[in-house]
């Protein structure tokens, strides 16, 4: 690459996207440095599945003409995306990393989707997937796995893991999301790069099988905080057909992020008093929990009281899985679906209305214990994943610290535990292992505190500024600028 287009891929957004504003560079120029880095290095990370360089240079053109008439431009105007495969795109190749919708084209986007366009995103295509977004390591039968760009061989996480990969190797500079057990989080950790979970309702979801369910969200990630924050500007904001949507618009995310954090109480908690976690991945946070009190807050070893959290989110999770797969089980077989997720839905079957019921109110009350603790403390910090990216031979790590894994999803529970609060969280780059494996920090606000938890996130990212290491992949263009 030109040492032009170089300097372009490693922009954050926010500076692509005001230089664009500014006509100091075009969207053609822009998405061209961009569409060469994929060629580049995506044959052998497999990020983005299904690849639309000539609608992308289409859309670019026309952004470009709509910039040079006097339109109004959106926040994200001219900049390339990759949509995550589970987000139904118009027109466009959505598979789920499914076999059975391998060559399906839906006829609508989804919300978060027509948010993005409108805000003036270019689109080339779309990430990889695990199937149906289950589980934390990107493979599937359609595509192939997603490696990640540190360590080829190992995985770069999931379920967006196509998008953190994109990312983390300069082939865009923002993507979308959506996240679960962890699903913005866990990649985002794995790839060096940010992965937020807002409130629920923040991004709304439409359409929705269950427009009341709060387990699952829709977020930005990006290579930076304020990259975040400027995707939040375009995807955050109310709308009616979603129950839970929060009346709050999506022009909150355009303050600035400084703050003075002098006095601000943060909790650390390495494991949540009883999640297994590889010391590799604490030795390297508690390396950096300095940054916050040189930053003036005040840290203490910490946590909420976490009981029943993993029967909730197991319990809730086979729920929406059995809710989500059951017309599709009927449709096509069974036998089309990995096993995960066939004993996911089995986990469903078998849940009486009593077992539901009984569930909800023991998450209330560890809704009512979490926010009860951060009356005390604003933040609660903790590891974003219990390991550093594992083999990407296996499925998902059975033993943690000798600690058996008794489901496909028990080694998530650092984000998963978090999810069921409802509470907005973050993962943002803390460092590397000795082995030069990337490990994110997780922040985890007040509810509805989305805003602040990017602010802390922000001052602890300009205060070490490990996103700047990038991956090398063999070119001269990585390495830490």
């Amino acid at each position: 690459m030109s040492d032009h287009a170089t300097e372009l891929i490693w922009m954050t957004a926010a500076e692509l996207a005001e230089k664009i504003r500014q006509r100091e560079l075009s969207a053609v120029e822009v998405l061209t440095a961009h569409l060469e880095r994929i060629d580049a290095v995506n044959p052998a990370l497999n990020a983005i599945v299904t690849y639309l360089p000539e609608l992308a240079m289409e859309s670019a053109r026309q952004a470009d003409e709509r910039q040079a008439r006097g339109e109004r431009l959106g926040p994200l105007h001219g900049l390339p995306i990759a949509h995550k495969d589970l987000f139904q795109t118009k027109g466009i190749r959505t598979t789920w990393g499914s076999p059975v919708f391998r060559e399906h084209v839906p006829a609508i986007d989804d919300l978060i989707i027509a948010r993005l366009q409108a805000a003036g995103c270019v689109t080339l295509g779309k990430t990889n997937v695990p199937e149906f977004g289950a589980g934390s390591h990107t493979f599937n039968p359609v595509f192939g796995a997603t490696r990640n760009p540190y360590d080829p061989g190992k995985t770069c996480g999931g379920s967006s893991g196509g998008a953190a990969v994109a990312l983390a190797a300069g082939m865009i500079p923002i993507a979308d999301g959506s996240d679960m057990g962890g699903s913005l989080r866990n990649p985002a950790s794995f790839c060096n790069v940010v992965g937020f979970r807002p409130s629920p309702g923040r991004v709304p979801n439409y359409p929705a099988l269950n427009a009341w369910s709060t387990l699952g969200v829709s977020g930005p990630m990006g290579r930076t905080v304020q990259d975040v924050a400027l995707m939040l500007q375009a995807i955050a904001g109310y709308d009616p057909r979603s129950p839970i949507a929060i009346h709050e618009p999506g022009s909150i995310f355009a303050k600035r992020l400084d703050r003075d954090f002098a006095g601000t109480m943060l909790a650390w908690s390495p494991d949540l008093g009883e999640l297994a976690v590889d010391p590799s991945v604490i030795d390297t946070i508690s390396g950096q929990l300095r940054i916050f009190s040189d930053l003036g807050c005040i840290v203490e070893a910490a946590a909420p009281d976490f009981r029943d959290a993993y029967d909730i989110f197991q319990t809730l999770r086979a729920w929406s899985f059995e809710l989500a797969h059951a017309d599709n089980f009927a449709r096509f077989g069974e036998e089309h679906f990995k096993d995960t997720i066939r004993w996911n839905v089995e986990q469903g079957r078998g849940l009486s209305a009593a077992r539901i019921s009984r569930i909800d109110v023991k998450r209330t009350e560890l809704f009512q214990r979490v926010r009860e603790f951060l009356d005390t403390y604003e933040y609660l910090l903790l590891p974003t994943t219990q390991v550093p990216p594992f083999p990407i031979e296996w499925e998902f790590p059975t033993k943690i610290n000798g600690e058996l894994m008794r489901t496909y999803i028990d080694w998530m529970m650092s984000c998963a535990y978090i999810t069921v609060t409802g509470l907005p969280a973050i993962s943002v780059p803390c460092g590397f292992t000795k082995s030069g494996l990337p490990v994110g920090l997780q922040i985890v606000g007040r509810p509805h505190a989305d805003f602040a938890v990017l602010q802390l996130a922000y001052a602890f990212q300009e205060a070490t500024l490990f996103y700047r290491q990038r991956p090398t992949l063999g070119d001269p263009s990585g390495g830490i600028c």
